[in-house]
């Protein structure tokens, strides 16, 4: 892939503050902030990591948007899963490439691109027809249209059933996931890896309580905290703020009998 930028690529311009912006790149389009304004011309044809230059003179490094960067900064209608538990959740759900992958709540489509770098192929269950739709056009627009191939999302509640048989993996991001514990339990494949997404801990009891009764046996619940750093020069601290609770990471394997 070429590293310079293309009309239809994204980029992400930083600051001097550090703060962050997407920017579609199109002919004769402009970005506007109270620095002025950016010709995306500007930004056509150079290199990653350039410096470009606002109408008033404000620096801007251009680079291309991590999946992090896409997750935080693209068009969503529901709370999308934070890059701190994106990451332990293909650890936790063991997602290798080709994967036959069950997710279901999928919102605004963090959870589903990040399976689907990792090789997963990615069928979705929501109930909404609009976040199944955003979903849908975010995945195209960070991986590409070839990414869709392997993703497919229906408009249905997992709480009424799973049609799928042989499932190496389910990821869900529900209010109510013990209520999905049964129709997991049909859908696996013996050995497969249920996780689900919790906010509450009331949720991750009644869920636990559910695995409890099935026949998914070694269940975990972890919770991730992330905390920077300040390092400046000698001047090192921990940072003031942090992204401490998010939600509770709850897997568990499916055994056979």
């Amino acid at each position: 892939m070429s590293r310079q930028f293309r009309a239809g690529d994204r980029a992400l311009l930083i600051d001097q503050k550090k703060r962050r912006y997407l920017v579609n790149l199109r002919p004769g389009g402009q970005f506007h902030s109270h620095a002025g304004y950016v010709e995306h011309d500007q930004i056509i044809g150079v290199g990653e990591g350039a410096t470009v230059r606002s109408t008033k003179g404000s620096p801007y490094v251009a680079v291309r948007p991590t999946l992090a960067d896409f997750v935080l900064k693209m068009p969503r209608g529901a709370q999308v899963i934070y890059p701190k538990d994106l990451g332990p959740i293909l650890m936790l759900a063991d997602i290798f490439p080709g994967a036959r992958v069950l997710e279901s709540g999928v919102g605004s489509g963090a959870l589903s691109m990040t399976l689907l770098r990792a090789g997963a192929e990615v069928t979705g269950y929501e109930i909404r027809d609009d976040f199944a739709s955003r979903a849908r056009n975010n995945v195209a627009a960070f991986l590409g249209d070839e990414a869709l191939a392997r993703y497919r999302v229906e408009v249905r509640d997992c709480y009424e059933g799973i049609d799928l048989r042989d499932l190496d993996r389910i990821v869900l991001d529900l209010p109510e996931p013990w209520q999905v514990v049964k129709h997991a339990e049909l859908a696996l494949h013996p050995g497969g890896v249920l996780l689900a997404y919790t906010p509450s801990v009331v949720q991750v009891m009644q869920l636990r309580e559910a695995l409890d009764a099935s026949r998914f046996d070694l269940a975990e619940t972890v919770e991730v905290l992330s905390r920077s750093w300040h390092v400046d020069g000698q001047a090192v601290r921990p940072d003031h703020r942090m992204v401490a609770h998010t939600g509770f990471l709850t897997h568990a394997r499916l055994l056979g009998g």
